[in-house]
């Protein structure tokens, strides 16, 4: 019966193999030889999926550092600078005809070629991170620009074809291998369809006037040129109608991709986690890639987690999205951009953030616009006590470096960690996540998170929790003027911590500190401070 069915198929597939032979298009490859999925017991449906148990690594690692970098990198304008240089007098379309031209003369893929990351260390850019206390790595492996980060066969526009000319995706992962870190890729290009659309368009004012952008190109275009050979389509993917308006979720006023489309995003995605085994695989999309007008997402997730069991005996994988119903967050990791939970979450969760822009801006550096490591530190804390990790992105200049004002935030990070990690590593939400005055004016989350910097700043009336074993860690976000820190959630008899309290620790230098427990708080007497380097956030480890 199988062997029936087998030559049925073949026998359905000759004519359609014919007819793209002779198209010389690439429908049969994509219609009839996608990337298998692995064996195991998820399958490609929510259902399904919603068997996932959040990893212990995960869970334990807390904080993760971010290498989102790419030819937007490369003129050190800022994020989205591939789709903005085609929005007639933005502020990106203004400096790239400043820098480079006319887009009609000088397009993304100019840029692209212009990148060469000629200075790149990732063995000592991981380094530092894992000196900061980074407990995973991961690198950016495609962003909407639709450029593939390493040496795709499915897709000629990729980083050891043209730019750089190098397998960016090997070179993070053989580095975090080296500092065993686990690795995690980020996947952004499902969005290229729409994202680009911008780049068919054409000035309607000045001497460009109706001089069609580069987006709109083709092969045949390129003859004598340094792109001779390649498609501007396959990277635009633009051979398709404007959208009636812009919309983060697919099916809503977008025009639908294709299914040939959605099968090469498939394969390539696919491709990029068979070639690279990442630990961790982060979707810049709501929900998962094209849901819902296509499963590809589904199909990528089911298998990933069956790889993963299949690699290390037990599921290791993780896979983080945005905008996740409750359902949803049983199959994968909830992801919130630039922002925080504001109460503990009932699943392991995480925060994607950076320090800068997410893509490098000189502008940022040159006008000091960078978090400091004290925000940093409590962005961090306030996320382990409400179930979170934190991911932070460090912007790397097209040129593969930092500068040296981030590299100074890295290292402060790591100061604070190197002395307080026991704090952050391995915990668990206690009852309550913390008290004070900054959570009473937080504001919500919009979208897939942004509310970051948009409530009250924190003070040393603010507290975080975080438990491991029988010990309690609460940090306070300040230094209180007397020297005395008030707890109101330890008061004697409180319902949170009925037990005695024995001894209340300095962690940073395991000093024992003088304390009194009453009706309404307990009171701390702090050591004596010697410098302000943390007084950001003060660690407590009070045991019972």
């Amino acid at each position: 019966m199988k062997r029936r069915t087998l030559i049925k198929g073949i026998a359905t597939a000759l004519p359609s193999l014919w007819l793209s032979r002779a198209l010389g298009n690439n429908v049969f490859q994509e219609q009839f030889l996608n990337e298998p999925i692995s064996k195991g017991p998820f399958n490609p449906t929510w259902e399904s999926l919603q068997n996932y148990k959040t990893p212990e690594w995960y869970r334990n690692a807390k904080f993760g550092m971010w290498a989102h970098w790419g030819p937007q990198c490369q003129p050190e304008h800022g994020d989205w600078y591939g789709r903005g240089m085609y929005e007639e007098g933005s502020p990106h379309y203004v400096y790239h005809v400043k820098k480079y031209g006319h887009p009609s003369k000088f397009g993304f893929k100019d840029v692209i070629h212009d990148w060469k990351a000629e200075n790149w260390n990732p063995e000592e850019l991981v380094s530092l991170y894992k000196s900061a206390g980074a407990q995973y790595f991961m690198a950016m492996a495609n962003h909407h620009d639709n450029l593939d980060l390493w040496d795709s066969k499915f897709h000629q526009w990729n980083s050891v074809k043209i730019g750089p000319q190098k397998d960016i995706i090997a070179g993070w992962s053989t580095a975090a291998k080296k500092y065993a870190l686990p690795f995690g890729v980020s996947v952004h290009a499902s969005h290229a369809w729409m994202w680009y659309e911008p780049a068919q368009l054409s000035d309607k004012n000045g001497e460009f006037a109706g001089v069609p952008y580069d987006g709109k190109l083709t092969k045949e275009n390129g003859e004598g040129l340094w792109w001779q050979g390649l498609d501007p389509q396959e990277l635009y993917a633009q051979n398709h109608e404007l959208s009636k308006g812009w919309n983060w979720e697919w099916g809503k006023e977008m025009t639908t991709p294709s299914p040939d489309y959605c099968n090469k995003f498939y394969n390539r995605t696919i491709e990029l986690i068979d070639k690279y085994n990442p630990d961790l695989v982060y979707f810049d999309d709501s929900q998962l890639p094209l849901w819902p007008i296509s499963d590809v997402g589904l199909r990528i997730a089911a298998h990933l987690y069956n790889k993963s069991i299949r690699t290390h005996g037990e599921l290791r994988a993780v896979i983080n999205g945005k905008i996740l119903d409750e359902n949803q967050r049983k199959a994968m990791v909830w992801d919130i951009e630039r922002g925080q939970a504001n109460e503990i979450q009932p699943l392991p969760w995480q925060c994607d953030t950076c320090i800068g822009g997410w893509h490098y801006d000189r502008g940022v550096y040159e006008r000091n616009e960078y978090k400091t490591a004290a925000t940093v530190i409590q962005t961090l804390v306030d996320i382990v006590s409400k179930n979170g990790n934190l991911m932070l992105n460090i912007p790397v200049r097209g040129d593969g470096t930092i500068d040296e004002k981030e590299k100074k935030v890295v290292e402060d990070i790591g100061k604070w960690i190197k002395v307080n990690s026991e704090s952050i590593y391995g915990t668990r939400p206690w009852k309550i996540f913390g008290e004070g005055p900054a959570q009473e004016a937080a504001a919500q989350l919009n979208a897939q998170g942004f509310n970051e910097g948009k409530g009250k700043p924190f003070s040393f009336e603010d507290i975080r929790f975080a438990t491991k074993g029988d010990v309690l860690y609460a940090t306070a976000m300040g230094w209180p003027e007397n020297g005395k820190l008030v707890i109101k959630s330890l008061a004697k008899g409180s319902k949170h911590f009925p037990k005695e309290i024995q001894r209340v620790e300095w962690l940073s230098t395991k000093q024992s500190l003088s304390f009194e427990r009453n009706e309404n708080c307990l009171v701390v007497s702090l050591p004596e401070k010697s410098s302000d380097e943390f007084t950001y956030a003060n660690v407590l480890k009070i045991l019972s």
